[in-house]
């Protein structure tokens, strides 16, 4: 969100960043200058005249806007303004206004324009604007293409020389998938040339030899980088045997990336001179900035800020540093000295310590890679930022991910469901669970597996599984089904191997376990493995293999000659014990291991087979009116509801008997009377809930009964129908923002756990499998002769409760317990919320960095 006060960094279409910000009053010489600066053609197009000078009057006006009826934002390039673009209301409180830009001509061609039409449109819908209106004359191409281009409705129309435009702000499908499409091509070309630079300008290399600088200056000129590398040094002619320049313009060559080995005080004069040297990003190796405390965080942030006025991204500070296999850029710009072999794995770090291990693993297990980046304070450049690159890049099959932390959860998910239909995508993360509403927890650990699984996310616990399954992706196809063939020349390990596929969730194949005996041979164990392979009713192959036996002979080790013999087409595992790694198949040492990392390929092979489902419309839906219902001295619960579609049954507070005895007259017999605390709403096995009170006499005696043992506070209800008691709930999750989870009710369920998770927001698949994955399902099914209930209707109330958590940033926690499922509906007979500060949605609104 663009604020008056907050400016932004952005990404333009060539990958570069400017800075967008309201304009001032003190931007007034900044604006005359810019103008000075256009072509006679850009005037004329934007003022339809020559307008060779802004006259005072129009000056003042120009930069005093009222941040309601009048707006106008400036982007800066280089800390000067090189673009401004504004609306203005059409009349008192108008929902119309009209919009104008116009972007100097160096800067033309460079996206900028969208993105002030992105947050020109934001800014207006935040003050009740609903069109925009514009004015082009038909020779400008350009400026027509960014509003035709954006995904609105335009209307145009033309007269007296001039095309009226007309189109409404309102955020659509089409115009959010414009926006994301840009978004991805701008961070992706932004990777993209920190990734394969022309030239790499090193700072901090000293000319002895020591220190951090030298060694990533050793890495890139020993690794063979296909580029110029440019030591920058205040006095050495030359640095480890390369010609050394005072500052790196003087080397008069291309360079794209920095690296940075300095101490931070030392960091605003490297990213100027980086900048005079036209290079497009910066690897920050240097330590003492965020993680050193307040003083380094503040050194982070102005170096960041600094980096971005110049138009650069920041990889770290605090890193490992950045590799690139690819034969032709040969890239090791990292304290690694070596690299694992090319491959078509492309592996994120957020630690230098995790990625110094990455990599090691990785070379042991000859796993190839396409690049790795390592992200350190991750000031700027994210896992995200690697996500949109690695999409779409030829060279890599594979994305691994080590992440601590999740700076933008809701933007991670977005991009894994999608990265992951076209490549696999494995985690290593495990943030810590939030508390939750009221006696939940929030999602556990196995709601936490599942909540990645809905993103397409493969999530793993050590790094030792991270390799697991990445070798496995980048050797195997994906299996087509769970049946697993185990083929063996130990029964003891066939039958660990048939124990492991049950505990995974994967199942044997009919016959199987085939046991080949100790003495089998590699022709014997090869038809083995042929017919199991040809065989319709398997999908994947485990092959178990025992060492030889003392006294055979050195051709029984089959390590050597199954190999060759070996040509399935499904996909196999190996566990070798005591033995050499089978090449060109994924090896492991355990039993456990082979098939657990099967088993996390088959779930998401399974993932990929399902439909992703689509956010459906739904009626009845009034953002506004849930807005107005948090006040500033709390929620109208009811209200809240209302506004998305949620019926809440009538619940009415007493605290005495005649308090209980008129409520139930005015809501109607019969009545249910229940306990006021939280925890004792749905107790109707300890007493706490009385039901099918008949009359006030009947609601008298209840009261009497339950004030002594559960207190004077009551809830009186109208009487609903029965159903089956189901539980809702919504929490803030670390690492995917709002999640909603559900499960039916009853103390039995919530003493295990029984919930399942889905992050917001919600498609209609996931409210669907949210239904049917609580262990206690079958209940909504008929279970046990029962009429099943309508399920479709739970599934719009998660629907409707995920919107709501989209929309409204202040609620967060909410849970509705119990709704009864019935049949021919249900019912939400109580709901709680829980307020604050609006929770952080940076995954929306205009694009910003």
């Amino acid at each position: 969100m663009t604020t008056v006060d907050q400016p932004v960094d952005v990404l333009l279409s060539d990958g570069t960043t400017v800075q967008l910000r309201p304009i001032r009053p003190e931007d007034a010489s900044e604006i005359v200058a810019m103008h000075g600066r256009f072509s006679e053609r850009t005037r004329y197009l934007r003022y339809f005249s020559p307008y060779p000078r802004i006259p005072d009057r129009d000056l003042r006006r120009f930069v005093n806007v009222d941040h309601h009826d009048r707006e106008a934002f400036v982007v800066l390039a280089g800390g000067r303004i090189v673009a401004v673009g504004r609306y203005e209301r059409l009349g008192p409180e108008a929902p119309e206004a009209e919009v104008a830009f116009v972007v100097e001509d160096a800067h033309q061609g460079r996206g900028i324009g969208s993105v002030l039409l992105e947050h020109l449109a934001d800014g207006a819908r935040r003050v009740g604007i609903v069109h925009f209106v514009a004015e082009v004359l038909p020779a400008n191409g350009a400026m027509l293409r960014v509003f035709s281009d954006f995904g609105y409705q335009v209307q145009r129309q033309f007269a007296d020389g001039v095309v009226h435009l007309s189109f409404p702000i309102a955020p659509t499908e089409a115009t959010l998938a414009v926006q994301r499409g840009r978004e991805h091509r701008t961070e992706a070309r932004s990777i993209a040339r920190l990734l394969a630079p022309r030239g790499v300008a090193v700072y901090g290399a000293s000319a002895t030899g020591q220190g951090v600088g030298a060694a990533v200056l050793g890495h890139l000129r020993d690794g063979g980088f296909a580029g110029d590398v440019v030591p920058v040094h205040p006095n050495a002619p030359t640095v480890a045997g390369l010609p050394a320049y005072p500052h790196a313009v003087d080397a008069g060559v291309p360079l794209d990336l920095a690296v940075v080995a300095v101490a931070p005080d030392a960091a605003p004069a490297v990213v100027a001179d980086a900048a005079a040297a036209g290079v497009h990003g910066l690897v920050v190796i240097s330590a003492g900035f965020a993680e050193a405390g307040a003083e380094g965080a503040a050194a982070q942030r102005t170096l960041v800020r600094a980096a971005h006025a110049a138009g650069m991204r920041v990889i770290g500070p605090n890193c490992l540093g950045v590799a690139n296999t690819d034969p032709a850029v040969r890239l090791n710009a990292m304290l690694a000295p070596a690299l694992p072999p090319p491959g078509r794995v492309g592996i994120f770090s957020q630690s230098g310590a995790f990625g110094l291990a990455l990599l090691a693993e990785a070379e042991r297990r000859g796993l190839g890679l396409s690049s790795f980046v390592s992200a350190g304070n991750r000031a700027d450049v994210s896992g995200n930022d690697l996500l949109q690159y690695w999409q779409d890049d030829p060279g890599t099959d594979v994305v691994m991910l080590h992440l601590e932390t999740f700076g933008n959860p809701r933007k991670f998910a977005r991009l894994a469901r999608r990265i992951g239909r076209k490549k696999p995508v494995v985690a290593l993360a495990s943030p810590a669970r939030p508390p939750g509403v009221g006696s939940s927890a929030g999602p556990d650990e196995m709601a936490v597996a599942a909540l990645f699984a809905q993103s397409g996310v493969i999530r793993v616990d050590t790094v030792a599984e991270l390799l697991d399954v990445g070798v496995l992706l980048a050797n195997q196809p994906l299996p087509a089904g769970p049946r697993v063939a185990v083929v063996g020349n130990s029964s003891a390990l066939s039958s660990l191997a048939a124990s492991a596929c049950a505990a995974q969730g994967l199942t044997l194949a009919e016959g199987r376990p085939r046991d080949v005996g100790p003495i089998a041979d590699a022709a014997e164990f090869a038809d083995a493995l042929a017919a199991a392979d040809a065989d319709d009713g398997v999908d994947a192959l485990a092959v178990m293999l025992a060492p030889p036996l003392p006294g055979q002979p050195a051709e029984a080790d089959l390590t050597v000659a199954l190999p060759a013999a070996l040509g399935a087409t499904k996909p196999v595992v190996v566990t070798v014990l005591a033995g050499r790694s089978l090449a060109g198949l994924p090896t492991y040492a355990g039993v456990e291991e082979a098939i657990r990392a099967l088993a996390r390929v088959h779930r998401y092979a399974d993932w990929l087979r399902r439909p992703p489902g689509t956010l459906p419309e739904l009626p009845g839906i009034d953002p506004a009116a849930g807005q107005a219902a948090l006040r500033p001295d709390g929620v109208d619960t009811a209200g809240l509801l209302n506004a998305y579609g949620i019926d809440l049954v009538d619940s009415v507070p007493a605290g005495s008997a005649d308090e209980t005895a008129d409520a139930a007259t005015r809501l109607g017999f019969p009545v249910a009377l229940k306990a006021a605390a939280y925890g004792l709403r749905h107790r109707l096995d300890l007493g706490a809930v009385r039901l099918d009170l008949p009359d006030a006499a009947t609601v008298r005696r209840a009261y009497a009964e339950m004030s002594v043992l559960f207190g004077a506070d009551v809830l009186v209800q109208p009487m609903v129908p029965p159903g089956v008691a189901c539980v809702i709930e919504l929490v803030e999750d670390p690492a995917f923002g709002p999640v909603v989870g559900f499960g039916v009710g009853g103390v039995a369920t919530e003493l295990l756990g029984d919930r399942a998770w889905r992050a917001v927001p919600l498609t209609d698949r996931d409210a669907e499998e949210l239904v049917d994955e609580p262990r206690a399902a079958p209940l909504l099914r008929g279970h046990r002769g029962a009429v099943p209930v309508d399920r479709s209707a739970l599934a719009e109330l998660l629907l409707r409760v995920g919107r709501l958590a989209d929309e409204q940033p202040r609620v967060r926690a909410l849970t509705l317990n119990p709704v009864l499922a019935r049949p021919d509906g249900l019912s939400v007979l109580h709901a709680s919320v829980r307020l604050g500060a609006a929770a952080d949605r940076p995954d929306t609104g205009p694009r910003r960095l």
